[in-house]
């Protein structure tokens, strides 16, 4: 069975298995538009699916999937800006509540901004975004393992993207308003285990249903 064809039947399990069971749902997301309470911007990786992870229903999730999960900082220099236009139109037009940053384990985007593995090109430009992440990981542990400051640049590369939203006027305005909170979370792929990231204790915790 070649790749085409095992995505091919897995529409057809999906239909089978989902649309006909939620054939109402759909069509009233059809008639009513998306309503999407979340925003989660999460990475291109083929492993971390939020909408998978999440167990997330149709019009549950307003996603942006990119390289590194990253949130590029607010600028207007006209050229294109395709995470920044998702962002907005999940902010001021969708009106979503909140907005969750997903990092992950062993997350090539990551690896080849630590290791400076792709300084040029669209990859190197992009993944630059966090390169705050990547200074702040080499002066802190410079003996550490690869693994360890891996692990310690996805998650510090997360709290960039948070403070890079907060650069957005329409962000900032509705989290200091109250009406959308924001939320770092970090996915450890091995172990199935997710941690949520506490701007107060600037650490990262296991997630667990108290958090608001």
């Amino acid at each position: 069975m070649s790749d085409i064809e095992k995505l091919i039947r897995g529409f057809q399990r999906f239909r089978a298995r989902y649309f006909e069971r939620d054939r109402e749902l759909f069509q009233q997301l059809a008639r009513e538009g998306q309503t999407p309470r979340t925003l989660v911007i999460a990475c291109s990786d083929s492993r971390v699916d939020p909408a998978i992870i999440t167990d997330a229903e149709p019009g549950d999730l307003f996603v942006i999937r990119n390289v590194a999960n990253l949130v590029p900082p607010a600028e207007d220099s006209g050229a294109f800006h395709g995470t920044s236009a998702a962002v907005q139109f999940a902010v001021c037009d969708l009106e979503v509540r909140h907005i969750v940053v997903m990092g992950h384990g062993h997350c090539g985007g990551i690896r080849a901004l630590l290791e400076g593995d792709a300084e040029t090109g669209y990859i190197g430009n992009w993944v630059k975004i966090a390169g705050r992440a990547r200074a702040k990981v080499l002066e802190r542990w410079p003996d550490a393992s690869p693994a360890f400051r891996q692990r310690a640049a996805e998650r510090m590369s997360i709290i960039v993207s948070l403070d890079n939203l907060m650069t957005f006027d329409f962000v900032r305005t509705r989290v200091e308003a109250g009406t959308l909170k924001l939320f770092g979370w970090y996915f450890d792929i091995e172990n199935g285990e997710m941690m949520q990231y506490d701007p107060e204790a600037r650490r990262f915790h296991d997630l667990y249903l108290g958090w608001d």
